[in-house]
């Protein structure tokens, strides 16, 4: 808790809403995000360098959805794996796809 005003800091409120056990666990979970999209950042352009699209373009916007995005979320898993918390990041990938499934589920 906050010693000036009695609520909870934001690490402590991110515990709550992630369900994680410790402060460590908050922190450990905001460096995977971190580097995941600083690995992102370095390896975005190249690949889109790679199909020779312009930047901006329909085509651009495209290719990141369809590569880059995908890659993200490979990208977390491995990073969550190597700090120990792949058990979290596993739970939010498979709330994700629950979500774009129903999407597309005929139950409305």
């Amino acid at each position: 808790m906050s010693a000036e005003n009695g609520k909870p800091g934001f690490l402590q409120r991110l515990q709550t809403k992630w369900k994680l056990e410790s402060l460590l666990q908050v922190v450990l979970v905001l460096v995977v995000f971190a580097c995941t999209g600083f690995t992102i950042l370095f390896i975005k352009n190249p690949i889109l360098d790679f199909f020779g699209v312009e930047k901006g373009g329909f085509l651009n916007t495209v290719l990141y959805l369809l590569l880059v995005l995908p890659l993200y979320q490979i990208i977390l898993l491995i990073y969550g794996f190597i700090l120990g918390q792949f058990k979290f990041f596993w739970e939010k990938e498979k709330q994700i796809f629950r979500r774009i499934a129903s999407l597309f589920s005929r139950e409305k």
